[in-house]
């Protein structure tokens, strides 16, 4: 076998790290920085967890210099340099025989790991719905529960959900650039890093630290998916990753229940601080999580890909007459996502972000303060938007067969009809659905469940529909575009332009789902069970990819 190309470092339980002293160390020092906020936290447990208005104490400080160095520790330790081109090698590996492997216990591993990560991911902006309530009490912020506030608590979502969107088209570039593994495995890192949210004493320190932590949570999502599209094989792909993208309500469903359940003893704060073990868990479960064959290929890493393909049940083989990746020449820029023959498809993700962004960040997000507003505590609240997303969750697997079996695009148009159609009644329903509470929770299963359905479909499909070479960059896109939704409409709150009612927000999210259906119809393409080959082959008007 040939020798391990450039600029790769020593592989550690079979996972190639470019500097794993570099990384661990780094992953250490972030960790004790966390723990070294942890004091201030405890001690304040007689006042009910309030730090308001407190001062940073020197381990704290200390705590924050340890975090930053740990970072670029770490990314030191993952980032290594490109090797050079070997084009000839990567036009005699048949990469197609990822797609007519068998699923081995390897792909069960890797998508439990990816279920796991998606969770810990989508938790974290969900998180902000569920802790609005308690800082706004904290911080005396300005919200539908305390109207006579001065600073708008819908600062905290914005720069959340802002930082959501850069990190998406940050962690799309890097993770077309330094590889799908790397990207997640910094995405991890900071969320560890920016479980410190949950002990910051002011506001303004949350804001900068909630931001950080978009940034994460923005780039994991769509990596994921990148990863797993290279991965599973073809025949199983879709219903795979939609099954997987709907655990979104899964995480609705356990960060609702971390709300009722350590909230009341441990404030608001704790549902930050959760953020230690759980990044923790994904670095634990991180040799689980491989490189994509197919981006090391188009990287020249042959010796890599060869091995990850082996791990998973491919058969290499090396045959002088196969037809080079159809990719090849496609340009590997943001900019190529809107040139043809890729605007089109680009246009079908960007309005269906835009319209998953503004139910996400609209009806759903401000749901907890407005059921509260409507005279429901806290904990009840809690337990009414738990019991909807649990009632729809089952439907996931629905839509999960639809979009393997059935068709992908007519999926995608089904789920956008049906969730603008609920939202739709809801918005003539009003705040006098509060009223009955059996009657509330049915109608809260479409807005719940059904954006978590497309949320999983749309990061699925934006994972099949572009190359190889930018396809990071086109789930960053899907991602940065469902985000940037939310930014609209949080900063028209900030802006006291929109108030954040039932009915707003319901339909502020109707509307653009309904023409987000009409451009799927109009640009879409059919992914069902197809090989990512053949499916860029098509768009570029070449002949599909030869198998032997």
């Amino acid at each position: 076998m040939a020798p391990e190309p450039a600029g790769r470092g020593t592989a550690v339980g079979g996972v190639t790290y470019a500097r794993p002293a570099a990384f661990w160390v780094g992953i250490a020092c972030v960790s004790a920085g966390v723990l070294l906020h942890l004091p201030m936290y405890v001690g304040a447990a007689d006042m009910g967890y309030r730090l308001a208005g407190m001062a940073m104490d020197p381990p704290m400080i200390a705590g924050m210099v340890l975090i930053v160095v740990g970072l670029v520790a770490t990314t030191f330790g993952l980032v290594s340099r490109r090797p050079g081109p070997q084009a000839d090698e990567v036009g005699q590996i048949r990469v197609r025989a990822l797609d007519d492997a068998p699923i081995r216990p390897a792909h069960i591993g890797l998508l439990l790991v990816m279920a796991a990560a998606v969770t810990i991911d989508v938790m974290k902006p969900t998180t902000l719905g569920f802790v609005l309530p308690g800082m706004t009490t904290e911080y005396g912020l300005k919200s539908a529960l305390n109207p006579g506030g001065s600073t708008p608590a819908a600062l905290l979502p914005l720069f959340g959900i802002t930082g959501t969107v850069i990190g998406s088209f940050t962690w799309g570039w890097l993770g077309d650039r330094i590889g799908r593994r790397a990207s997640i495995l910094l995405a991890a890192v900071l969320f560890i890093a920016t479980a410190v949210c949950g002990s910051m004493p002011s506001f303004s320190l949350n804001l900068v630290m909630c931001f950080v932590m978009g940034l994460g949570a923005g780039g994991m999502l769509p990596i994921t998916f990148a990863l797993m599209s290279e991965t599973i094989p073809a025949r199983h792909r879709g219903w795979v990753m939609v099954l997987i993208g709907g655990d979104v309500a899964g995480a609705y469903i356990l960060t609702s229940w971390l709300s009722a359940t350590l909230v009341p003893d441990y404030s608001w704060r704790i549902l930050w601080l959760i953020g230690l073990p759980t990044g923790l868990l994904l670095l634990v479960l991180n040799r689980w999580i491989p490189e994509s064959p197919r981006f090391l290929l188009a990287e020249g890493r042959d010796v890599e890909a060869r091995a990850v393909m082996e791990r998973y049940g491919a058969v290499v083989v090396r045959d002088e007459q196969a037809q080079p990746a159809v990719d090849a020449a496609v340009d590997s820029r943001f900019t190529q996502l809107f040139r043809q023959p890729f605007a089109g498809l680009s246009a079908v993700v960007v309005l269906l972000g835009l319209g998953v962004g503004l139910v996400t960040f609209g009806f759903q997000l401000w749901m907890p303060s407005n059921l509260q507003r409507l005279g429901y505590t806290e904990v009840t609240a809690s337990n009414i938007l738990r019991d909807s997303a649990l009632i729809g969750f089952p439907l996931n697997f629905a839509v999960a067969w639809l979009y393997g079996v059935w068709s992908s695009k007519k999926t995608i148009i089904l789920l956008g009809a049906l969730t603008s159609a609920a939202l739709t009644g809801f918005a003539v329903a009003g705040d006098g659905v509060a009223d009955n509470p059996g009657l509330l929770r049915a109608l809260l299963v479409v807005p719940i469940w059904g954006i978590s359905s497309i949320v999983a479909v749309l990061f699925a499909y934006s994972s099949e529909v572009f190359p190889t070479r930018i396809r990071s960059r086109g789930t960053g896109l899907a991602a940065g575009a469902s985000k940037a939704g939310g930014v609209a409409i949080i900063a028209l709150v900030v802006a006291a332009v929109a108030p954040p009612s039932i009915v707003w927000t319901a339909l502020l999210g109707a509307v653009p789902m309904a023409l987000a259906v009409v451009a799927v119809a109009v640009y879409g393409v059919e992914t069902r069970q197809r090989g990512l080959e053949d499916i860029t082959a098509e768009e570029l008007g070449a002949e599909p990819v030869k198998v032997g």
